[in-house]
């Protein structure tokens, strides 16, 4: 994919995200993973860090460099915001646990620490 079209598809799962509420902190903590993964996409593909076939889906499938790589030219608080996504995923839309309303609410921060970070880094900032 281009950096637009991830651009694209990342403002389209916001628009989405957008409709929730506290009550929808599944989705809208899988909409913020989602959404997360087509900026740094974004960036990755306009700084020219991955070639346009070749798109980051998770961290955790990242080589030791590359992760090394992608926390120098992004900066690692936007990794480490996606970690932090991630890792809400098994307590509160895989189970059941207590607080899924705060972590929705906390995914959708993230996603914007996400957002923002790759539209600065995109633009030189």
């Amino acid at each position: 994919m281009t950096p637009e079209q991830h651009h694209e598809k990342a403002e389209r799962f916001e628009r989405s995200l957008a409709l929730c509420g506290d009550a929808d902190h599944e989705a809208r903590i899988e909409g913020a993973m989602l959404a997360a993964s087509h900026w740094i996409n974004f960036v990755l593909h306009a700084l020219a860090l991955s070639p346009p076939d070749k798109d980051f889906q998770h961290p955790y499938f990242l080589t030791d460099d590359e992760r090394a790589t992608y926390d120098q030219a992004l900066g690692s608080e936007l990794l480490r915001a996606y970690d932090e996504i991630e890792d809400l995923r098994p307590f509160y839309v895989r189970g059941a646990d207590a607080g899924g309303e705060a972590a929705g609410r906390r995914a959708l921060a993230l996603l914007d620490l996400i957002r923002q970070g790759a539209h600065a880094k995109s633009t030189g900032g």
